[in-house]
């Protein structure tokens, strides 16, 4: 219960250093965020990735600052939980009026939890449950920059509002010509609108910031004709010769889900109002969840927050038991599910039967590294919880007995309330949202491919070919990053809703640039050939390329879409020269859209038919 009355001294001056250091985070953050567009500018991509690396570190930072004041000042740790609870309703009063309430809530949130025992991580000493609305906050003063722009066009002046949309960004480069790609926009757009009467509300609406991620920037809006809403994006990008074109038009929520997908890379957006970009791009894509939107905004504890909510809400709502996941047990991660719910949840094991030589901290830091690391569209992003507590009820037997034989120190069982209902505090895990295991896709495939329906049968066949095809792509892409997924089987893949290929088990990533890629030596002798053992030396390091075949290609459907498609994966030059390549400061171009919607391929024969080099990578 909340106390009646505020007279503690303490609270209020406890709820004010929290809030300083909210706002302290936050414009660290917005700084960094916008200062991307000089990045853009300047053509400064290992810049950008620095900073995109950087920027994740700034949370925790400032947590770990409030806390040690909190605690210097105040001697937080030892105050009566009364004190704590008017700390909680002071701080809700300091958020009035306040242009990012939900974050501020989420870092009250931080810093608590590493001050009280989490026997208090309810809602009456955090918040559990948001206690400030974010609807309709807007920035009133004066120079404040909007959170979107309207224009008006007709049909007549539409490529002329659309040169304009894209100057009013005031990038500080030249464009190649900007006219003539607004004139493909407008064609794009056209296409859209052939034959449809423009309502009396006809209008564009762009967000007043521009979304940097490496290589590109986003222009991201929606077209609203009557009742109809149609939302798009426009990439910019750098050409040869280092000048600014619109590379595509991206229509449509498919398009945006791709471009803000869960396995990229996070945007830097310059956003005084974060809620109400949320709830704009909200409007784009109404089938994701605020939670990914956040993330893909880089307010990844946001999201953690308004996942976990979620995640209460349909264990309220539900009835079914965690599980041990389908398919293939890992040697590193116990893999735990619910059916219900679109996600897995990860747990590392305390030990690690041989060939496997690691340790937690190891396998922590791989999981850092693709946090803080470009995603491409390839590696999944993951949420990461200590300290989570479930009903024992929700949990089948099996599962229990599988982290206590696997993972016991990362289980604790208690009667928290004395009400004889066992709780499970889980010490550390993953969450990771919920994908298709790619061996059980093809496998899937494969027996679908047998059917007497011809039909069925070719349609089976189809779907192997654009499996085996994207899991090429899925490498590619990530050597493009400077990753090497380590352990390449189908087993450790997944496919996505859209049918695209990601990879999901990190404890054996490694830079492309650290590793040493070697052609199998020939045999010395018969012995040597004949030999069941690996007679050559092997470093820690070292990868043969040549050796995936056997453990890949044994169905000789996939061997042959493998060997038509990615045989240069098997050869170690292509991976050397993208070794090389990365090692020279090359910064490969990954595209979040298909390349067919390029522009660039729309105009052979002219100077921007060669492409542009500088794309989202």
């Amino acid at each position: 219960m909340f106390p009646q009355r505020l007279d503690s001294p303490q609270a209020y001056d406890i709820a004010r250093a929290m809030r300083d250091g909210f706002d302290r985070h936050y414009e660290l953050f917005r700084t960094e965020s916008a200062r991307a567009k000089q990045r853009f500018e300047t053509a400064d991509w290992h810049g950008q990735q620095r900073a995109q690396r950087g920027r994740i570190e700034f949370y925790d930072l400032r947590v770990r600052e409030a806390v040690t004041r909190l605690e210097n000042e105040f001697k937080a740790g030892a105050l009566p939980m009364e004190v704590w609870q008017q700390v909680k309703l002071h701080y809700i009063g300091l958020l009035i009026d306040h242009h990012q309430p939900e974050l501020a809530e989420t870092f009250f949130n931080s810093v608590t939890t590493k001050i009280l025992h989490r026997t208090y991580f309810h809602n009456d000493f955090i918040f559990v449950r948001p206690a400030v609305s974010t609807e309709y906050i807007e920035n009133d003063e004066p120079a404040a920059t909007p959170t979107y722009r309207s224009y008006y066009p007709t049909r007549e002046t539409l490529q002329e509002t659309l040169v304009r949309i894209v100057d009013n960004y005031r990038l500080q480069r030249e464009f190649d010509d900007l006219q003539r790609d607004a004139g493909f926009v407008l064609e794009a757009m056209s296409a859209r609108l052939h034959q449809v009467k423009l309502r009396a509300n006809f209008q564009i609406q762009v967000l007043s910031s521009l979304f940097f991620r490496n290589k590109g920037a986003y222009v991201v809006g929606k077209i609203i004709n009557g009742f109809n809403e149609l939302p798009f994006a426009l990439p910019i990008l750098h050409n040869r010769a280092g000048k600014l074109v619109i590379d595509a038009c991206l229509f449509g929520e498919d398009d945006l889900q791709m471009l803000f997908s869960f396995a990229r890379a996070y945007f830097m957006v310059d956003m005084g109002v974060p809620a109400a970009s949320v709830q704009f791009l909200r409007s784009l894509m109404p089938r994701k969840p605020r939670a990914e939107i956040y993330n893909a905004l880089g307010l990844a504890k946001q999201g953690k927050t308004l996942f976990y909510r979620d995640f209460l809400y349909h264990l309220k709502h539900s009835s079914d038991k965690f599980r041990i996941a389908p398919g293939i047990k890992g040697m590193v991660m116990l893999v735990f599910d619910l059916p219900s719910f679109p996600f897995v949840f990860k747990v590392i094991k305390d030990f690690y039967p041989p060939p496997k030589d690691t340790s937690r901290e190891q396998i922590q830091g791989k999981y850092l590294l693709v946090k803080q690391h470009d995603r491409v569209g390839r590696l999944a992003d993951t949420l990461e919880y200590s300290e989570v507590a479930f009903a024992r009820e929700r949990f089948e037997d099996d599962l229990i007995d599988e982290i206590r034989k696997f993972a016991p120190s990362q289980l604790e069982i208690s009667d928290r309330d004395g009400d004889g209902h066992d709780e499970v505090v889980i010490k550390h895990l993953y969450i990771e949202r919920r994908m298709i295991p790619l061996n059980i896709y093809l496998q899937e495939a494969f027996d679908a491919s047998k059917s007497a329906d011809p039909a069925v049968a070719a349609a089976a066949q189809e779907q192997i070919a654009h499996a085996v095809v994207d899991y090429g792509n899925a490498i590619k892409d990530l050597v493009s990053a400077n990753i090497f997924p380590g352990d390449m089987l189908w087993k450790n893949f997944g496919v996505t809703r859209n049918g695209k290929v990601v990879f999901y088990d990190y404890d054996e990533i490694e830079y492309i640039t650290d590793c040493n890629f070697r052609k199998v030596p020939e045999p010395r002798n018969e012995e040597e050939e004949m030999s069941g053992e690996i007679w050559y030396s092997v470093g820690p390091h070292d990868v043969f390329p040549e050796t995936f075949a056997p453990f890949l290609l044994g169905n000789a459907a996939v061997r042959e879409v493998f060997m038509k498609h990615h045989a240069d994966l098997l050869d170690p030059a292509f991976w050397q020269a993208h070794k090389e390549r990365i090692a020279a400061g090359h910064v490969h171009d990954v595209f979040p859209y298909e390349r067919d919607k390029r522009f660039a391929r729309r105009q052979a024969g002219a100077a921007l038919a060669a492409g542009p080099v500088e794309a989202d990578a």
